[in-house]
């Protein structure tokens, strides 16, 4: 599955410094003036997955393969981006392309880092971005409504009627500065607006990037972020920016050992900023283990078999006929595959299973 998470934010907040601690093929600059980012950024990243590493340990592949997300550094908004100031219209169209948002929000005090909205703010830093965003939506919105109402209105298409509604909708909550991910639409209604590839349906993580006195409490600012996070329902993570691009740039894992002490770090920030992006699109893992590959598949949450086996190759999902499944727990703790089986744990699923997060999973096809 090709998915992408989109960073942004205003300008001098530590959006491609972060792309950078977090980036795994890429580097992105990470200077001190407005607009340094014009094309976007793009690189892989592995996510962490602890159960991939004791996979490997156990079965002694010759080859251990992540599952990975694609993290695009889009340039830092401005007031007006949604009518095209600071090259606002080419920015808002990177994040249409993107799956989820990663929002970084400056939650420090340095004199030395430019800042051109005034007093250190992260909720109205926050509001200034979901505003311009809300604009362009609320542009786009207005686009269709001109477009069907009144088709809808004076044809007798039922459909057509119904997206009417869900547009009108949309509109309104809008018009009132909320985001159209905070609405609740139903999985019948989503469809309805589906072609606008609206910006605020995206799920946001927000990210308060702190100073280094502040990286394990936070701050008044990540606090009052904090707050503003939780009303709409969303998640937020404290991270140095700074140190994170620190422990990045490190390659000795003694090195890496004796920086996490210092810092009273258990493991690096970023490790927790992409399982949490990873699970903000409701994404799921399982693996495929043999000793030529151990390898972690990214699915959709209530994805069946069928569907799961398509990731490896279409063929597999065209042509299944079953899939043979180990529970993640039951494998460790048998210790291997024909263990598992001898134990009589080795499941035979078929097409209407439900995979579960952490499968260990082997299928049967024909094509």
């Amino acid at each position: 599955m090709s998915l992408k998470v989109g960073i942004v934010g205003l300008p001098n907040v530590g959006k491609s410094t972060l792309f950078n601690a977090v980036s795994t093929s890429a580097k992105a600059q990470a200077s001190n003036y407005r607009f340094c980012t014009i094309d976007p950024n793009v690189g892989l990243v592995d996510v962490p997955d602890e159960r991939l590493a004791k996979l490997e340990e156990l079965v002694q592949p010759k080859k251990t393969v992540a599952t990975q997300i694609e993290i695009v550094d889009i340039a830092g908004l401005v007031k007006g981006a949604s009518k095209g100031e600071g090259l606002g219209n080419k920015f808002l169209g990177n994040i249409r392309e993107v799956d989820a948002i990663i929002h970084v929000i400056r939650c420090f005090e340095d004199e030395n880092v430019m800042r051109d909205e005034g007093a250190i703010n992260p909720v109205g830093d926050k509001e200034i971005i979901d505003t311009e965003l809300q604009l362009k939506d609320l542009e786009s919105v207005e686009k269709k409504l001109q477009r069907i109402s009144k088709a809808a209105r004076v044809g007798g298409d039922a459909r057509l009627k119904a997206e009417l509604t869900v547009v009108e909708k949309c509109k309104d909550w809008l018009e009132q500065g909320k985001n159209i991910r905070e609405l609740g639409l139903t999985k019948e209604e989503i469809p309805a607006i589906a072609d606008l590839f609206l910006l605020t349906i995206k799920p946001t993580l927000y990210v308060a990037n702190v100073d280094e006195g502040s990286m394990h409490t936070g701050n008044k600012y990540s606090e009052a972020l904090s707050v503003a996070a939780q009303a709409e329902d969303a998640q937020m993570i404290v991270l140095n920016n700074s140190i994170e691009a620190q422990i990045a740039e490190m390659e000795d894992a003694d090195d890496k050992a004796m920086f996490f002490d210092e810092y009273g770090m258990q493991e690096a920030g970023l490790d927790r900023l992409i399982r949490a992006a990873y699970k903000l699109l409701n994404l799921n893992t399982y693996f495929t283990a043999g000793v030529q590959e151990v390898r972690a598949w990214t699915i959709q949450d209530g994805w069946k078999a069928p569907q799961a086996a398509g990731v490896i190759h279409t063929d597999f999902e065209r042509g299944f006929i079953k899939a043979e499944v180990i529970a993640y727990e039951d494998f460790v703790h048998l210790g291997s595959e024909q263990a598992a089986k001898e134990a009589g744990k080795l499941r035979i699923e078929g097409k209407e299973y439900v995979v579960k997060d952490g499968d260990i999973m082997h299928f049967r096809f024909n094509v």
